[in-house]
């Protein structure tokens, strides 16, 4: 498996923030951001430094054409100068190289490259030290005759995705960082996005989510971002019906849903690794954690494997892998069925979610090796066979309880990274030409009963958003939805009817038999950015990031018709959105459900780094009607 390349030498950033650009001489002083923010501290002298001239979060200015036209899909267009003033210096706001995902570069270009993180192995995809300087919204296994490996794989690169830690947000009102209780949203507050045509594809309805009378919310509960002597993982949200719980430092807590009290704690002897996204039908799921903190002189290692039950907060049991005299450190875990799996290098282990029993192990002396697992009402194992120069991927649907094969798709030659976006329907994503470092180009629906390959979907990274990292954690799929027989994707942002200063994109949809697009589209609206959540029966749930003067939506976009509804808006005050726009949709973990949005950070914030207003480990929402 060859090596993503490192980092390059950066330069500090430009100054920034969130907000609206500035207004032309003879606006009202209230309306103007500040004219010098504090200049950060400089990064230690090894460590390399954000980009020169980043691209310009959400929100901010560039010349660029406008929207090509055609089938919805925004196209690439040649980089275009940056926008700037007479006689002043090159605009830092110009078309910039594409980094690989997470590192320094125009999706997150306050990223720090930095030493390995508490709770986090160091690999493709995993954060740095978070930034000091206002952020910038962007616009199977060994069972059943099947053998693993001990092959150990070194990943040289350590990038960074931690822009959403400690980076604060500039407001022009002064009352953004006040803490006090945000009012509730007006309903008209935004329009979102129009409606889209309808295609083909299958019909929607049958969700669970009710269309609430009056969607305008306000704040339910907040919990404050925690401070650690250093950059700590606090990865991990999980919603069922009694609680809402919530990785911290060291540390597991459950919430009142709607009162945000507190219902138990669950004490750990160091940080949270990686977190299952699933959660079985009795409300138990699985995490890997650290059994002691990282020293100067020690690495605790992600070593500790445990199952969890979150209405009763308790810690069912631990377990630990050895990979000759050495524990394994694993950074994949997931839930599927009965049986909680872990993946890595060294070899894939699972055990059975109520007793802790080991259903397999990794084999000493393998030349395959299961990286990691996509859980749900399936397993499904990423395997990896060969050496680094002939890497061969399968992807293995597995009985979850012996680890037998039921079907196997080899990919391509050539492709090293794949990641699961979804067990059902089985669809893959892979990195065969990503050129902005998404880790995702193509996707490949499978059926999971024959391993036959149903559809290749080409999905160019220009053109449409979604991330995954098929290096170290192969569940990790952002902005990308598989159900209803169909692929959600987001486009990437493109400027809108609103000129320079004005972001948007659209959500469309492929057929999963074909590979076809369907013809389906819904717009996110005027300075609006979507991203797909989930599945709610025929229905697709999203996330409709607003522009700096508006509270983000959740949507219902009807499977069929693509009618998108609005389930829920958040507040729009200085304070509401200062908090909610430290949530970037790429990074935070968003969970919706019964009329409830939930938003929370995975880092906690390091002791001595200055943030720039409020920030919330996590930032409940709830509708009145």
């Amino acid at each position: 498996m060859t090596q993503p390349p490192p980092p390059p030498p950066n330069q500090p950033p430009q100054q920034g923030g969130f907000g609206p650009p500035s207004p032309p001489p003879g606006a009202p002083q209230d309306q103007q951001p500040p004219s010098a923010p504090p200049t950060p501290p400089a990064p230690p002298a090894q460590q390399p430094q954000p980009p020169q001239q980043p691209q310009p979060g959400y929100g901010y200015p560039q010349a660029a054409p406008p929207p090509q036209p055609g089938y919805g899909y925004p196209q690439a267009a040649p980089p275009q100068p940056g926008y700037g003033y007479p006689g002043a210096q090159p605009s830092p706001y110009g078309q910039q190289p594409a980094a690989p995902y997470g590192a320094p570069g125009p999706q997150n270009p306050y990223a720090q490259p930095t030493a390995p993180l508490q709770g986090v192995q160091p690999g493709y995809g995993y954060p740095g030290q978070p930034p000091t300087v206002p952020m910038q919204p962007q616009g199977g296994p060994g069972g059943g005759g099947r053998k693993n490996t001990t092959l150990f794989i070194v990943v040289a690169a350590v990038v960074a995705i931690a822009l959403i830690v400690a980076g604060g947000i500039w407001y022009a009102s002064s009352s953004g960082g006040d803490g006090k209780k945000q009012d509730t949203a007006s309903s008209s507050g935004g329009t979102g996005g129009k409606n889209g045509s309808g295609g083909t594809g299958t019909t929607g309805g049958g969700g669970k989510e009710k269309v609430p009378g009056n969607p305008a919310a306000n704040v339910l509960f907040e919990v404050p971002l925690p401070t650690a002597d250093d950059t700590v993982s606090t990865a991990g949200s999980w919603l069922t019906s009694k609680v809402y719980a919530k990785s911290g430092v060291g540390e597991i807590v459950g919430y009142d849903p709607a009162k945000g009290t507190k219902l138990w704690t669950i004490k750990l002897p160091g940080p949270v690794c990686a977190a299952s996204q699933h959660v079985t039908s009795d409300d138990k799921t699985a995490i890997v954690y650290q059994p002691k903190w990282d020293t100067k002189k020690s690495f605790g290692g992600c070593t500790q494997i445990a199952a969890i039950d979150l209405d009763a907060g308790k810690k069912l049991w631990t377990k630990t892998v050895n990979s000759g005299d050495t524990l394994v450190n694993y950074q994949n875990v997931t839930v599927a069925q009965r049986t909680v799996a872990v993946g890595d290098t060294s070899g894939g282990a699972a055990f059975d979610l109520d007793s802790g029993k080991a259903l397999w192990l990794p084999k000493s002396g393998d030349s395959c090796y299961d990286a990691g697992y996509g859980g749900g009402t399936s397993l499904v194992a990423v395997r990896h066979c060969g050496d680094s120069q002939n890497d061969q991927i399968s992807i293995q649907t597995l009985d979850p309880k012996t680890g037998k094969v039921i079907s196997e798709y080899r990919m391509d030659s050539g492709i090293q990274y794949a990641a699961i976006v979804s067990t059902d329907p089985l669809v893959v994503a892979a990195d065969v030409n990503a050129d902005d470092g998404s880790g995702v180009s193509d996707y490949f629906s499978i059926d999971g009963k024959t391993g036959k390959l149903l559809a290749h979907i080409s999905a160019p990274a220009k053109t449409y958003g979604g991330r995954c990292d098929g290096i170290t954690r192969i569940e990790y799929c952002k902005q990308i939805v598989a159900g209803n027989g169909k692929l959600y994707l987001a486009t990437e942002e493109h400027d809108g009817n609103g000129g320079a200063f004005s972001k948007t994109n659209e959500i469309v949809a492929f057929d999963l038999n074909t590979g076809k697009p369907t013809g389906q589209r819904v717009e996110a609206g005027e300075g609006y950015l979507l991203t797909p959540l989930r599945m709610d029966g025929g229905n697709l749930i999203a996330y409709n990031r607003p522009p700096y003067d508006k509270g983000g939506q959740i949507v219902s976009i009807d499977g069929g018709s693509f009618t998108m509804t609005k389930l829920l808006e958040n507040p729009t005050t200085p304070a509401a959105r200062q908090v909610e726009g430290t949530m970037l949709p790429d990074y935070a973990e968003i969970l919706f459900g019964d009329g409830r949005l939930y938003m929370a950070q995975v880092f906690a914030q390091r002791k001595g780094t200055s943030s720039y207003g409020k920030q919330d480990l996590v930032i409940a929402y709830g509708t009145n009607g």
